[in-house]
């Protein structure tokens, strides 16, 4: 069956208090996509985030952003009221996440929250916390001390703890009771509000494409919590950390800094922690994106300490051993490979092994800065088995995009459409064009619906102080939006 869905990050959504969340907007969005005739709504991570504000560098893997936790719904159970939420300053500006302004404001609202709730003596909060307690103990203290200790890292912190000796944890447990209760309470809320958007979304016909970063971040509990499944000393210091080689987009290449894993380690336990990890996103999504996929295959290895890519090098990943240990223990699921940039022939084959459907970018046909195959992201090139894109949320938009590509590669897009258009009204016929693509699923990014430029970019690679900002305003969706979306749907046979 032939689909198409929309990317739009949470965070983009048109809610109130200054970021989108599980509120009335996004129930909203989820009928507005249902009347544009879309089955897939695509999102970003939804872990907690840090420094920088990047979903793909989350304090822990499991752990969901307490950003996106509904005011609206606190003030419902009584834990806050509306003068309250009214009077905090979330920022000024509606197109834009003030993440600064969150941080100030938005956990104080929670922790009072919190402590209205009586949470202790809620028999579902309690099954919860006992549930998910394999990840949420863990986090839920790391949390606690990383607060207690300024917010810094755990490899800033004192010896016993960041070496977690048993005569350091347990006073800090004691001493922090109350700091890891409001953790709890934190991914209580987050996902008792996401399972329930998730079945309105099924209820309407939408599946939550999700997406997961293949690294974990260095600042998480997971580091903290389990450094065997990671290359680092005896002084739990990275040896090595993630990234990728210089390119057209990067002359440095990206220095990620998150830390490797120990694939012999993983291998020896049955690749353990990945099934419990794949495990757990089926739990909160239908299909499951995952970044940088050809790191299975090899990974990029920067010397530690390194402020640029240009000593690294590849190293062999677990490659398909990893996904049938997967597929043996929870069986078939929905995964998407994000195999973009340069691609070897033993990534290409390790996609066709899993039989996970790759993805196409169109802007990557024609320009000259990708390190890709231009072929292979022709629109008359795809295959069956993938998922087509105008752009991802690291690309310019479709016309933000243009201003960027030189006048030959412009008139190179313009000749591969036949059209003379110009502006907005080439960027309707790109979109076209990946939706009349063979692709099984194609999926828009709500800018290139918009025809917005790159003020509407989400995310800049290797750059920061702009990025994750971007939201979408409260009527940009309309109704003859949604009708010329359903439109093209059904032209392309994709409803």
């Amino acid at each position: 069956m032939r689909e198409s869905g929309i990317l739009l990050p949470v965070s983009a959504l048109p809610s109130r208090y200054g970021v989108g969340c599980f509120d009335a907007a996004a129930y909203a969005f989820v009928d507005q996509l249902a009347r544009a005739g879309q089955r897939v709504w695509q999102i970003l991570p939804l872990g907690p985030t840090g420094y920088g504000d990047s979903p793909y560098q989350s304090f822990s893997t499991f752990a969901g952003n307490p950003y996106f936790i509904s005011l609206d719904e606190l003030v419902r159970r009584g834990w806050l009221t509306r003068e309250e939420c009214d009077a905090a300053d979330f920022g000024g500006d509606a197109r834009y996440v003030d993440y600064g302004a969150l941080y100030q404001q938005r956990l104080p609202l929670l922790r009072l929250a919190y402590v209205r709730s009586e949470i202790a003596d809620d028999p579902a909060f309690r099954a919860f916390v006992e549930r998910q307690r394999w990840w949420l103990e863990d986090y839920a203290l790391y949390m606690a001390i990383k607060d207690a200790n300024g917010g810094r890292s755990w490899q800033e912190w004192e010896d016993g703890l960041k070496l977690r000796r048993a005569e350091a944890l347990a006073p800090a447990r004691a001493a922090l009771a109350e700091e890891i209760g409001f953790y709890q309470f934190l991914q209580f809320c987050f996902f008792t509000q996401w399972h329930a958007l998730l079945d309105y979304a099924h209820g309407r016909g939408v599946r939550i494409l999700g997406d997961i970063p293949i690294y974990v971040a260095l600042d998480s509990a997971d580091a903290w919590a389990a450094p065997e499944l990671f290359q680092l000393d005896d002084g739990r210091r990275p040896r090595a950390v993630s990234g990728c080689p210089p390119d057209a987009f990067a002359a440095d290449g990206q220095v990620w800094g998150n830390p490797l894993y120990r694939w012999d380690y993983h291998r020896e336990t049955g690749y353990a922690w990945w099934i419990r990890r794949i495990a757990f996103c089926f739990e909160i999504y239908d299909i499951l994106r995952i970044d940088h996929f050809r790191g299975f295959d090899e990974y990029f290895s920067i010397p530690a300490g390194d402020q640029t890519a240009h000593n690294g090098h590849w190293e062999k990943g677990p490659g398909l051993e990893l996904f049938r240990a997967i597929e043996g223990r929870i069986g078939q699921r929905e995964i998407v490979a994000e195999d973009l940039g340069y691609v070897t022939d033993t990534v290409r084959q390790l996609v066709t092994d899993t039989g996970f459907p790759g993805m196409k970018v169109f802007e990557f046909a024609f320009d000259s800065r990708d390190t890709g195959s231009a072929a292979d992201n022709l629109p008359h090139n795809y295959l069956r088995n993938s998922v087509a894109y105008t752009g991802t949320h690291d690309n310019a938009t479709l016309l933000g995009w243009l201003g960027e590509i030189t006048p030959e590669e412009y008139a190179q897009v313009q000749d591969y459409l036949a059209t003379g258009a110009e502006g907005a009204q080439l960027c309707h016929q790109m979109v076209c064009a990946v939706l009349r693509s063979v692709s099984r699923l194609a999926v828009i990014p709500m800018q290139d619906h918009l025809a917005l430029g790159n003020e509407a970019r989400i995310n800049q690679p290797s750059s920061q102080g702009t990025n994750w900002r971007w939201r979408l305003l409260p009527d940009e969706f309309s109704r003859e939006l949604e009708g010329r979306i359903r439109k093209l749907t059904q032209i392309y046979g994709r409803l």
